[in-house]
């Protein structure tokens, strides 16, 4: 069943959240993984939303989306990422 990971996302460094996101796609690759969305909140259409960005993740099964979590090449970004936003991330599974 297809897995998707979550992100919302308030940058706190622009310049430390730049380099993070241009280290993650290389993590994702060995997991069969699609970066599907990067975004900027446009508007929050119902209650409240604290977040500025979101990002989404296709993984082909949670199996590979947690492995990629918990893999040492993600792991490793894990510091930087700390440093350059509050980031909140979410594991779902696709019904259909």
């Amino acid at each position: 069943m297809t897995a998707y990971v979550i992100g919302q996302i308030t940058v706190n460094d622009p310049a430390k959240w730049e380099e993070y996101r241009s280290k993650v796609p290389a993590t994702l690759a060995p997991w069969g993984a699609e970066l599907v969305l990067r975004g900027t909140r446009a508007k929050v259409l119902s209650g409240q939303h604290p977040h500025t960005d979101t990002v989404v993740i296709r993984f082909p099964d949670m199996e590979s989306a947690v492995n990629w979590h918990n893999s040492a090449a993600y792991q490793a970004l894990v510091p930087l990422r700390t440093q350059a936003a509050d980031v909140d991330l979410i594991s779902y599974e696709a019904d259909s």
